[in-house]
């Protein structure tokens, strides 16, 4: 019940390093962190042997899980590239907790990913952020609806435009969201006038849209080139509903823009080719940019496109291009945790936050360097 992780270097995410620190934790619970703690009897003490104690991995935009590995089609459920608004799918529903790339996640440090639809429509359904241990995904979550998934850009276009169905141009991407989102607004004014729920028939999709509206969940807005993130931005105002910009390969020609408007940006996924022309500005420098302009900002390895165990790889390269190892650190744990929500449990070793830990031999940014053990709430899942 009782465990003390020491002789250690422990990287908080919050504060400073503490060289030869220890952190103290009961039933999962983080409840003391410092030199000089002093635990009860019956401690199990834990010696890290002159290890690096980081807070575990957190990836805000993935599709782990829902995009299996080895087993192609059968495992294949990221997008119902059926109908391009589909507000009412919820990723808990896909996510397979055995699948090969979880172990993957363990063995890189991610204890906590965000997880839900692709980018084929223009609504493709609500995300969940979940925990990357058990064999059952309910009791994994750590909240669940954490976002709604929507998209610009040439996805939705390419998808339904070769069945020559809307969307096959910007506009019909813009018109869709726009449409939805007044649809959804004029059913929760027939509820909120409504004498009994009765009088107001049920409908799935608007329903799911109403913690948007409600601003307790935004819209995970996939855009890369930047005439696609400002009209995000311009229907995000129309409508007064929260967004994450994702992806946003394009943030540094619109620094200025996006510093001014202030919507948190996830960046990535950058350890790639440029596969199409919305990725040809691609390049680490942009969360550089945008994280020295003062944008909460996270990075992705959008796994399955970079298995996600590569993440510290890619706040690595962050900090090649510039940014502080710091703030590399804090792109993949508090910043990512911050922007999901979670941040009350997970993101940073701090006091009564859950005890999610990566332990690693060697320096944290160096690729030489290696996870010798991950922990979930105390508990000892890789290594």
């Amino acid at each position: 019940m009782f465990k003390l992780f020491h002789n250690c270097n422990v990287y908080t995410a919050a504060g400073q390093v503490i060289e030869n620190g220890k952190v103290f934790v009961v039933k999962g619970k983080i409840k003391a962190v410092g030199k000089d703690i002093i635990p009860p009897e019956g401690t199990t003490e834990i010696d890290l042997q002159g290890c690096n104690l980081l807070p575990g991995f957190i990836d805000a935009h993935t599709h782990l899980g829902i995009e299996e590995e080895c087993i192609g089609a059968p495992g294949a459920d990221t997008n119902e590239a059926t109908d391009p608004v589909t507000p009412h799918l919820r990723a808990l529903d896909a996510i397979n907790p055995l699948e090969a790339g979880l172990t993957d996640a363990l063995s890189g440090g991610v204890t906590a990913v965000a997880a839900g639809p692709g980018s084929a429509n223009v609504l493709g359904g609500s995300f969940v952020a979940y925990k990357t241990f058990g064999r059952c995904i309910d009791e994994m979550v750590v909240k669940e609806p954490v976002a709604m998934k929507c998209a610009f850009g040439e996805n939705p276009k390419r998808v339904y435009g070769k069945d020559k169905k809307l969307p096959s141009t910007r506009m019909g991407t813009a018109a869709l969201l726009r449409q939805a989102l007044s649809e959804a607004g004029e059913y929760a004014k027939k509820k909120s006038l409504a004498r009994s729920a009765a009088t107001t028939p049920f409908n799935m999709k608007l329903e799911a849209l109403l913690p948007v509206l409600d601003k307790k969940i935004p819209l995970k807005v996939h855009a890369h080139r930047a005439d696609d993130i400002l009209t995000a931005i311009r229907i995000a105002k129309e409508f007064d509903v929260d967004i994450t910009i994702e992806h946003c390969t394009d943030g540094e020609l619109i620094a200025d823009i996006l510093y001014r408007e202030n919507y948190p940006v996830i960046i990535g996924p950058t350890l790639t080719s440029r596969s199409k022309v919305e990725l040809t500005n691609k390049a680490f420098r942009t969360a550089v940019v945008l994280n020295k302009k003062g944008l909460k900002m996270a990075l992705t390895t959008d796994h399955p496109v970079i298995p996600i165990q590569h993440l510290i790889i890619c706040a690595a390269l962050a900090i090649r291009e510039g940014m502080s190892e710091s703030e590399a650190l804090r792109a993949i744990t508090l910043y990512p945790a911050q922007i999901l929500g979670v941040d009350e449990r997970i993101g940073s070793i701090e006091i009564e936050k859950d005890a999610d830990f990566v332990v690693i031999e060697g320096d944290p940014f160096d690729v030489r360097s290696r996870v010798v053990a991950t922990y979930i709430e105390g508990k000892k899942v890789f290594g």
